[in-house]
Order: structure tokens, then sequence, then C-alpha cells
């Protein structure tokens, strides 16, 4: 990867890990005193809840693919160390799927948000849930990768025998 590649990439990540502190400082405000007089104030607790954690799932995949930049800079992202991160983006996908999954069911019953409001949630746990699908496909390819890398070295080795 190029260092300017890396570098922009890096300061979109920090940018956007600042930004999620902030959201989450912003809603515990919101949430815990702000909506004394909301008409979501009997579902404050659950929202504030699924929010803080959705934004946890933000930062999660941020500081996983952090590492996974880290490594590719220095050359060991086909190894099976790469995996653990890749694991730790697919479960916080998923999470995040559940999570606004959960808040549509937390703001469906009543009349408190329209209904058009929570079938966008449900699209947009679906759209969530097909990057956790998209990773687990990029997962296999690198899967793939780290396999064709061991072949090469052992082959590699081999031939070094010969000569």
């Amino acid at each position: 990867m190029g260092k300017l590649t890396v570098l922009a990439l890096r300061a979109v990540m920090v940018a956007l890990h600042a930004g999620a502190v902030s959201a989450q400082a912003v809603m515990v405000a919101m949430l815990t005193g702000a909506m004394q007089e909301s008409i979501l104030v009997d579902r404050r607790t659950p929202a504030l809840v699924i929010t803080i954690l959705g934004v946890v799932t933000v930062q999660v995949v941020l500081v996983c693919v952090w590492r996974l930049v880290t490594m590719a800079q220095r050359g060991t992202v086909f190894s099976h160390a790469a995996f653990r991160y890749v694991h730790l983006v697919m479960g916080a996908f998923v999470a995040a799927s559940l999570l606004v999954l959960a808040l549509g069911a937390v703001l469906a019953p009543g009349d408190v948000v329209p209904p058009g409001v929570v079938a966008l949630l449900g699209g947009v746990s679906l759209a969530i849930f097909g990057n956790a699908l998209i990773v687990l496909v990029l997962r296999m390819l690198l899967a793939q990768a780290v396999a064709r890398d061991v072949e090469a070295s052992q082959l590699g080795a081999e031939l070094a025998e010969v000569i």
C-alpha cells in the first residue's frame, strides 16, 4: 500500500472515531436529560443502550481496520493473525445489524414514530447485514491468499533444497 493511501485512510478513521466518541457523548446527553418531555420518554433506556452499543460496533470496526492496514503496510496481512480482525469486523457488522433491528422493534409499537421509519430501520439492518456477508466473502479470499502464500513458501523451500 502506498504511504499516501495509508495516511489518508488513517486520517479518515481518526475523524470517524472522533465523530463516534462525540456521537456517544451527544446521545447520552440527549437521551438522559433532554428527553424528559419527549414522546420517547418511556423508551429512553433501550434507545440509549442500543445507540451506545451501535457506536461501539463502529469503533470496533475502525480499530480492526486500522490493525489490518498496519498488517498490510508491513506485508503480514496474508497470515492467520489477520483472521482475528476479520472475524471481529464480521461480528461487529452482525451485531450492528441486530441492534438496528432492535431499535426498530423498540420504536415500532404505538404512534411514536411513523411506520416508514421502522421500515427504513429494517432496510438499514438488512444493508448492514449485507456488509457482514461481503466481509465473509473477503475472508474467504483472504483464506485462499494465505493458503497460496503458505504453498509458495513450501515450494520455495523445496526449490532451495534442490539447488
